[in-house]
């Protein structure tokens, strides 16, 4: 086989860095944040269009001034959340609605229109869909109204002509005058609304990946999330993977320069630019690394001895239970050892229930740990109608208890609403065995770092 050509190589990687920028972030616009690299995804739009629909089963729209890649949901659990970028806040459902209200207003707004003007049609539409709202005269409403407005305005629906949309939080509200783009806010909502009959339905719908089936699913799941752990999946789903994980770690090395990390319990994209995630662990800030530290404690203490791969014989081990009282006394010993000589903020030694909870709220966002109860495997959380048996009656990887949510009768705290710490922690152990080649699996090996 010949070797590629130089001009191959650069296609290759300039329609590989496309596809990154848009899985990062769906929204690009001519004049926005990434505005240098747009010019690359309409070059490549009629290559782009296409990989996205037949791999992930997103639509890509790619207009004059903006490029829009209509992701699909993962289900309830694993949506990626805005956030205010001053403070790292998460949107409350108040900003989730104001923002719903402004979209809604805006779609068929002028082409101009005045800050006070916006905000007015905001609370009549509101009226109109039956929600109340607080009065936009309090602080913290007039912040929260801000905060929706101000991600409009990051997204390119909104241009700030004159002033800006931060004095609707002022104490003596200014006015600004606001440019529209009514194009990008009809492209902002991608979920099946017109057919949905609530917020819980949307998700649902959001989440059923169609004619596409287990394929489709499994590889969003993979590119969406930081680990996929086997009982995240149904029967099917499982089936799918395990015969394809080298052929689909290939496409995703080509189509996206990720590299697959394929262990017993799951399998993990893993970015060498560590560009595609708005997650970081190590990262920055007194929570991420408390929540380190707290991860390596749980792995040290709860690593399990008997774990092993299924195809040899051992037990697969997915996750362990967490006994109760153990987190808020590791973090306890975590504060004493680091948090006043690592100058931790002050707000979260004060508030140690809010800042476990801060911890482990990252933790189950980078899929390290979670909340005993039923997972996608049981049945949880399938879109309506969704298939989940294996068509051939082939045999698949015995998931159930993978937990070990069974092993924790008598105990409080591990029924469902417990925690338990998966296995994808143990990558971030602080010893590692090593142990020589073998002729045994390489599955074996893998499972050696269950927790």
């Amino acid at each position: 086989m010949p070797l590629p050509s130089a001009h191959d190589v650069a296609l290759a990687a300039e329609r590989r860095t496309a596809a990154r920028l848009l899985l990062a972030h769906p929204l690009v616009t001519s004049t926005g944040p990434q505005s240098d690299a747009f010019p690359l995804v309409r070059r490549h739009a009629d290559w782009l269009a296409p990989r996205f629909q037949q791999v992930f089963g997103y639509r890509l729209l790619v207009e004059a001034s903006y490029a829009r890649l209509f992701k699909a949901g993962l289900g309830q659990g694993s949506g990626h959340r805005l956030e205010r970028p001053s403070t790292g806040t998460p949107f409350s459902p108040r900003t989730y609605a104001y923002l719903a209200l402004a979209l809604s207003v805006l779609v068929t707004a002028p082409e101009q229109l005045l800050l006070s003007q916006l905000v007015a049609d905001l609370r009549a539409a509101a009226v109109d869909a039956g929600i109340d709202i607080a009065d936009t005269g309090r602080q913290a409403e007039r912040r929260t109204l801000a905060a929706a407005l101000r991600q409009l305005v990051d997204w390119g629906v909104l241009v700030e002509t004159e002033g800006h949309v931060g004095a609707v939080a002022e104490e003596r509200a200014g006015e600004a005058l606001l440019t529209v783009e009514r194009e990008i806010a009809r492209v902002v909502v991608a979920g099946p609304l017109a057919q949905s009959r609530d917020g819980a339905d949307l998700v649902r719908r959001a989440a059923d990946p169609g004619f596409g089936g287990p394929r489709t699913y499994v590889r969003r799941r993979l590119v969406e999330t930081p680990v996929v752990h086997l009982d995240d999946l149904t029967d099917a789903e499982r089936e799918w993977l395990r015969t394809r994980q080298r052929r689909e770690a290939q496409a995703f090395s080509e189509l996206l320069g990720l590299e697959a990390e394929i262990r017993a319990e799951g399998i993990a994209l893993v970015d060498p630019d560590d560009e595609l995630t708005d997650l970081h662990l190590p990262g920055t800030g007194t929570v991420a690394q408390a929540a380190l530290l707290l991860v390596e404690r749980l792995v040290d203490r709860l690593r399990p001895e008997d774990a092993g791969h299924p195809a040899v014989g051992g037990r697969l081990v997915i996750g362990v239970p967490v006994p109760t009282g153990l987190l808020p006394g590791l973090l306890g010993e975590l504060i004493e050892e680091y948090g006043r000589r690592s100058n931790w903020q002050r707000g979260h030694l004060d508030d140690r229930d809010g800042f476990l909870a801060a911890v482990l709220d990252l933790l189950v966002r980078m899929r390290l740990m979670a909340r005993a109860g039923p997972v996608r495997a049981d049945g949880h959380g399938l879109p309506e109608g969704y298939g989940e048996t294996v068509t051939d009656g082939r045999s698949v990887t015995d998931v159930s208890q993978a937990r070990g949510q069974s092993h924790a009768d008598g105990v409080p705290g591990l029924a469902d609403g417990g925690w338990i710490l998966l296995a994808a922690a143990a990558r971030y152990a602080t010893t590692v065995e090593v142990k020589p080649r073998t002729d045994q699996s390489p599955a074996d090996d893998v499972a050696k770092e269950s927790p």
